[in-house]
């Protein structure tokens, strides 16, 4: 019996799919399959966040369409993007989908699978570098570390229903690492949940915002002051939070961009002088 022909990963075939993860922004992270599919690409669906420099990399004629989601403003509905890579693969065109990180961390790549193969579409995977390996690498903070974390959770903060719907009880666990996807406008219930679930309040935290971008900052504290602390340095998506020992480890490991910033002391204010003591004379 002659074996199953494989398709060639990063090779496109007319009026298929490719899934390629495009990683957090820096193009020197693409694979090589990556960049072949980018270059063979009739059409390119795209996320919102894949950075312009790797846009540049798909061919000059290939059609290119914006299907971000955003929390506010500009989205696309995951029915639609449905609706087009099934419009372009059966008009016999290569379709590339662009997503940030990887398709299958927080990315809807299952589903996006499940609606191709119910439609006899053809598909190939090629992964990407997803943000908590990328964002912890280029802020010098090790996701394990033999002293300090020896479990790693990967965790969206936009959950379907709500932050009610996580196991807060086995993250507030000591000796793991968290990394928080999507998390900027949730972080004061994260903090408090945590807390509550008995993480300590001196547990160290990394804001990377930007990870592996020109622009990266990084934002560090303890989870006491982790909400106020990212107000206080405006922190914006894309922003990836990662809470454990190991991101202490940010101030002295840090190689790639300024050293993390902290948690500002408010302005100094005048101590205030008490009123000299009224003495009363005996009569």
């Amino acid at each position: 019996r002659s074996p199953v022909p494989r398709p060639a990963v990063g090779r496109l075939s007319p009026g298929s799919v490719t899934l390629v993860g495009a990683g957090p922004g820096d193009p020197g992270l693409l694979t090589r399959h990556a960049v072949r599919a980018l270059r063979q690409a009739d059409v390119l669906l795209y996320d919102r966040l894949v950075s312009p420099q790797i846009l540049r990399l798909a061919r000059r004629d290939a059609l290119r369409v914006e299907v971000g989601k955003a929390a506010q403003g500009h989205s696309t509905r995951q029915e639609q993007i449905h609706a087009l890579m099934r419009e372009h693969a059966r008009a016999g065109r290569r379709v590339v989908r662009l997503k940030g990180g990887d398709p299958f961390v927080f990315g809807r790549g299952g589903e996006e699978l499940e609606f191709l193969r119910a439609h006899g579409i053809g598909f190939q995977v090629i992964p990407g570098i997803t943000a908590a390996i990328a964002c912890a690498a280029y802020a010098g903070i090790p996701l394990t570390h033999r002293d300090h974390a020896q479990s790693l959770r990967l965790i969206t903060a936009h959950c379907k229903d709500s932050l009610d719907t996580l196991d807060w009880q086995a993250l507030g666990q000591e000796r793991q690492t968290l990394a928080f996807y999507m998390g900027v406008a949730g972080l004061d219930g994260i903090q408090q949940r945590l807390l509550q679930a008995g993480r300590a309040p001196t547990t160290p935290f990394a804001l990377v915002e930007n990870g592996s971008r020109p622009q990266q900052r990084v934002i560090a504290g303890t989870l006491a002051s982790l909400a106020a602390t990212a107000q206080q340095h405006a922190v914006r998506a894309p922003a990836l939070l990662i809470l454990g020992e190991v991101a202490g480890l940010a101030a002295s490991l840090h190689w790639f961009g300024a050293a993390p910033l902290t948690a500002q002391p408010p302005p100094h204010s005048p101590i205030a002088t008490p009123d000299a003591p009224t003495l009363a004379h005996a009569a």
